[in-house]
């Protein structure tokens, strides 16, 4: 197929708010080594993007200015080399930048077929979220059948994929939340205990939860003085691993209750990430979780789709934090 020489993409006329996203025509992305070209159907709105946006996370060196971390659609165009995926098939892909467009460059290692009956809003809505949850919980934080896990913030689109992939593999799940809607929510997609925050202490129902025991695993995206909630909710040998930190990332903590525990306190990011290494994480979500999408027996929660000019429309509402899942936005021809 002939591709055209430009395309519509969400742009930024500086650090700001929603309004600061704008459509503007710009060139198509040149392929590297490696790459491939994708004619994006639909991309996912997540709240690295919110902080991009903000000027609080700049894309690592080499990435797109364009925000978007993960797309669905067709492959157009691949560079030499690459034996998958060829043109003409349906993949998502986790990207570093630029997915906000109507065509993206993504690395083939990063790119996994679109499973079943799976429809580009979903698809979009699955690389950066599971990528995420994966390589957090399953690998760094080595979560395992029968364990108690708990995930802060699990009505967002990174919880909700923890919840779901925490109680495929077998671990007793604990979700906090900010509201009754949301409980209802948490526990209809798997969460054996929903609490709500602003109501109740997710330590003391941690410790109530376990029956003493305490916290094996928690997956934590709040920080600041959840930092010393969570070591006193974790079990003995528990685990603590930190992907983001909205009440700040500077603390004081208190080392005694780690010691004693033997606690593990861990993080890590995605997006700076090689491509090989996130290859990697790819490679194991094609062995252990696409036979789990292709069944059925998770799937993301779309919460709500806006075309790619409403943009900051998608933005407003992750910021209102209102959301119960994800959102999406649908890209045109």
């Amino acid at each position: 197929m002939t591709l055209p020489q430009t395309m519509v993409a969400v742009e930024m006329s500086g650090p700001g708010g929603p309004d600061v996203l704008r459509l503007a025509t710009t060139k198509l992305p040149a392929l590297k080594d490696g790459e491939v070209l994708i004619e994006v159907a639909a991309a996912g709105v997540n709240r690295p993007d919110v902080l991009q946006r903000t000027g609080k996370y700049p894309p690592p060196p080499g990435a797109p200015d364009t925000l978007g971390l993960e797309v669905a659609g067709k492959v157009v165009a691949v560079s030499p080399g690459v034996a998958w995926p060829v043109v003409g098939e349906r993949v998502c892909a986790l990207v570093a930048g630029g997915g906000y467009a109507q065509y993206a460059a993504a690395p083939a290692l990063q790119c996994l077929p679109i499973t079943g009956a799976f429809s580009d809003i979903e698809a979009a809505a699955i690389p950066e979220t599971y990528f995420t949850v994966w390589t957090n919980v399953f690998e760094r934080g080595g979560l395992k059948a029968g364990e108690y896990f708990m995930v802060h913030g699990g009505a967002s689109g990174i919880g909700t994929t923890a919840i779901q992939l925490a109680k495929a593999f077998g671990a007793h799940v604990l979700a906090t939340v900010g509201s009754a809607e949301k409980c209802a929510a948490v526990a209809k997609l798997g969460a054996d205990r929903a609490v709500d925050y602003k109501r109740e202490d997710f330590v003391e129902a941690a410790k109530a939860f376990t029956g003493g025991h305490g916290i094996d695993l928690t997956l934590d995206m709040v920080g600041g003085d959840y930092f010393m909630r969570n070591v006193e909710a974790a079990a003995v040998e528990g685990r603590i691993v930190q992907i983001a930190f909205l009440r700040g990332s500077k603390i004081e903590v208190a080392l005694d209750p780690i010691m004693r525990k033997r606690l593990t306190y861990t993080g890590s990011t995605l997006r700076p990430r090689s491509v090989a290494q996130k290859g990697e994480i790819a490679a194991a979500l094609r062995e252990k979780v696409w036979p789990l999408l292709a069944s059925g027996q998770v799937r993301p929660l779309i919460y709500k789709t806006f075309p790619l000019a409403e943009a900051a429309a998608a933005h407003a509402l992750m910021e209102a934090d209102t959301h119960i899942g994800k959102i999406v936005l649908t890209v045109g021809k």
